[in-house]
């Protein structure tokens, strides 16, 4: 077999064996009638704050799984199995919301907002999902997915950056192929304006969509749009960021920081009130230090791993994600790596958007065209085009590891492109059709059930349920210790944090 050479470095089986992920998941916590759950996070599963393997996402009704990094695609997909069984012991009657798109929700205000306890850190984190409610709408934030985090060693940040560029080229594939929200309840977009059809009294969809999360209902900002963030290098992005992050925006300077009764409403009023209000498909990531900003971590150390972040939860897969699709994301991650990228322009952005769309809306449509540079290519086509040039990678990862399965992974792509109906998108309405007269949460929550009753069904190991109890305990006493710590206002604490100073590196 030839030695794959091309990009940067030598795919060595030592290299590839050394390839790293880690998953978070996010799950919306459910009453059995299908409606949001309004109850705190439970105090069982320890501090939302400092647990290292369960926290909350925007809302105190929404979870989130995490996991260490691994080597092996398995036992990343064992903790977080792990995790989820650990949190299914402390829900009660509760279920874990299997869908991307959110259970009946109340009215917007009234969707609770994380909460991390009194210290400075912790209002600081619930002052942002507040601006987060004002700037786009609490609703929007209950959206969930799975984010996949991805490294492999040797790997310096301009080829990371080479490695976002493709991504961005290619993700309409993904979405394509594991898209899995082609419908919502009406409760999401009641009051907004939509193209949406009605499948039901309470159901809205699109025939042809993979993925509403990822298109103009979901995941989007039209004032992030504004924001044409180049991922040439690490330097252009983090200017593109820094002056998102500073600079003050008409829209949300009306807001305030602060109401006449002194409560925040916000961070601040700049475009991005801190870096994970970026929405990307992609993220550049590098692990920071206690009160670090994101962006100064970047830009003093470098890039140390990728964050995949369009990945719908799968609702037929008990995490959402399978080992055939890790499998199939860690074979396209490296082609994006080892593929030549040249630099984006700001034409291309905006072409890109468009075919996410696209993908996102009508993906499934026969015959739909993509916009490739000025001509434009059959999506069924490019597909195949991009799984033809990872079979090589594939292969070498299957040499290192002795085994076939990231060329099943493939196989199995090559199958949604020629089936469509095969897609996740697909089935999830085949089986709402069939079997829930249409009803997107009738659908969700049968399956939540299931995935409830199966894992409550395994008996946790003592081993397991000791290291969770532990870990939720350990998790207050670093919340209490933190809270003890602090000894500014939250007022000095705030102007301090987002001083612009904390954005630039030493070295600059």
């Amino acid at each position: 077999m030839e030695r794959i050479s091309r990009g940067p470095g030598a795919l060595t089986a030592q290299r590839l064996l050394g390839m790293r992920r880690g998953l978070e998941k996010e799950s919306l916590r459910a009453l059995p009638t299908g409606a949001l759950a309004m109850t705190p996070h439970s105090r069982a599963l320890g501090s939302a704050l400092t647990h290292p393997n369960i926290t909350t996402d925007f809302s105190e009704s929404q979870v989130e799984l995490i996991t260490g990094v691994h080597r092996a695609v398995e036992d990343c997909l064992t903790e977080l199995q792990d995790v989820q069984q650990a949190t299914f012991g402390a829900l009660g009657e509760e279920l874990l919301w299997v869908s991307s798109m959110p259970c009946g929700l109340p009215a917007d205000d009234t969707i609770p907002l994380g909460y991390y306890g009194s210290s400075n850190v912790g209002q600081s984190k619930t002052v942002y999902r507040r601006g987060l409610g004002h700037r786009y709408g609490r609703r929007m934030q209950t959206i969930s997915g799975i984010h996949y985090n991805w490294s492999l060693p040797d790997v310096a940040s301009e080829d990371y950056f080479g490695l976002i560029r493709n991504f961005r080229r290619h993700a309409f594939l993904l979405l394509y192929l594991f898209g899995a929200s082609p419908a919502v309840c009406s409760t999401f977009v009641a009051g907004r304006q939509h193209q949406l059809q009605a499948l039901n009294a309470h159901t809205m969809y699109l025939p042809y969509a993979t993925s509403l999360r990822m298109g103009r209902l979901g995941y989007q900002s039209d004032a992030q749009a504004s924001l044409a963030v180049s991922y040439n290098s690490l330097e252009g992005y983090a200017y593109s960021l820094h002056g998102a992050l500073t600079t003050p925006y008409p829209a949300y300077q009306l807001i305030g920081v602060q109401s006449p009764q002194g409560q925040y409403l916000q961070l601040g009023t700049s475009l991005l009130q801190i870096e994970n209000e970026f929405y990307g498909t992609i993220r550049p990531k590098r692990v920071i230090f206690p009160g670090e900003r994101p962006l100064h971590a970047l830009r003093e150390r470098g890039v140390e791993y990728v964050e995949v972040r369009l990945m719908d939860l799968d609702p037929f897969e008990p995490v959402g994600i399978n080992a055939q699709t890790m499998r199939f994301l860690d074979v396209f991650l490296l082609h994006c790596l080892q593929t030549d990228s040249p630099p984006d322009t700001p034409e291309e952005i905006v072409t890109l958007s468009h075919n996410q769309q696209s993908v996102a809306e009508r993906g499934r449509q026969p015959g739909l065209m993509l916009e490739r540079g000025d001509t434009q290519i059959a999506l069924k086509d490019w597909g195949h085009t991009i799984v033809q040039e990872m079979r090589p990678l594939a292969q070498e990862l299957d040499a290192a590891h002795g085994g076939t399965l990231y060329l099943q992974a493939l196989d199995g792509a090559v199958r949604g492109l020629d089936q469509p109906d095969t897609l996740p998108s697909a089935r999830v309405l085949q089986v709402m059709q069939r079997d829930f007269n249409g009803s997107f949460v009738a659908f969700v929550r049968a399956q939540s059930e299931r995935l409830k009753r199966d894992t409550l069904a395994t008996a946790v190991s003592a081993e397991n349920a000791e290291r969770f109890k532990m870990l939720a305990e350990a998790s207050w006493a670093d919340q209490n210790t933190i809270e003890a710590a602090d000894t500014m206002s939250f007022d000095v604490y705030l102007k301090t944090y987002l001083d612009a100073k904390r954005l630039i590196a030493k070295a600059a």
